[in-house]
């Protein structure tokens, strides 16, 4: 299996690095990096919730990884915009995961004389880069509902060029429901 871009950050088996400090325990983390993601629901939200929505397409991860704050917020993003062209008001957009896991960077200096302004591995805790999303086998990622086929068929059209932005592979689930009265 060939390793795809981003696979050194994407790819690993890791705990959830969130950090909380303890009274007795020093926090060798200062700050926390805030997420990127500016909204987690968007659309016609109280169509969704009543089930005015019948159409309900899922995004699920097919395998473990970890998808960067900056990658959630493009996809959301992307989603959101084409939706609002292509399908117009009667659509939802929901943001399943959330970004706990900090990431930290032990930068390195490179170059003539480098070797004198940094320690190297040791104390190579690292600082913090951003945030993380850690995706297990089967976790829905993002939901989009829309009213009828023909903006389902949009929607599939959008998730289809989505795909390059994940680091992972997903599949998407189709699930449909019966409108109240």
């Amino acid at each position: 299996m060939a390793l795809r871009k981003g696979s050194a950050y994407s790819k690993r088996k890791v705990t959830p690095y969130t950090r909380t400090s303890k009274k007795r325990t020093k926090s060798y983390i200062k700050t926390v990096p805030n997420s990127r993601i500016v909204k987690f629901k968007m659309g016609d939200i109280k169509g969704f919730d009543k089930g005015e929505l019948p159409i309900q397409i899922h995004i699920i991860s097919k395998e473990n990884c970890q998808i960067r704050d900056n990658s959630i917020e493009a996809v959301r993003q992307f989603l959101n915009r084409f939706l609002q062209i292509k399908v117009g008001k009667e659509f939802y957009l929901g943001v399943q995961i959330y970004p706990h896991h900090i990431l930290r960077e032990n930068k390195m200096l490179t170059g003539a004389g480098a070797d004198r302004m940094q320690t190297g591995m040791s104390r190579a805790f690292g600082k913090t880069m951003g945030r993380s999303a850690i995706v297990k086998p089967g976790q829905v990622l993002y939901i989009i509902g829309v009213k009828n086929t023909k903006a389902e068929a949009e929607a599939r059209k959008l998730i289809r060029s989505v795909k390059a932005r994940l680091a992972c592979k997903t599949t998407t689930e189709t699930i449909r429901a019966k409108i109240k009265a």
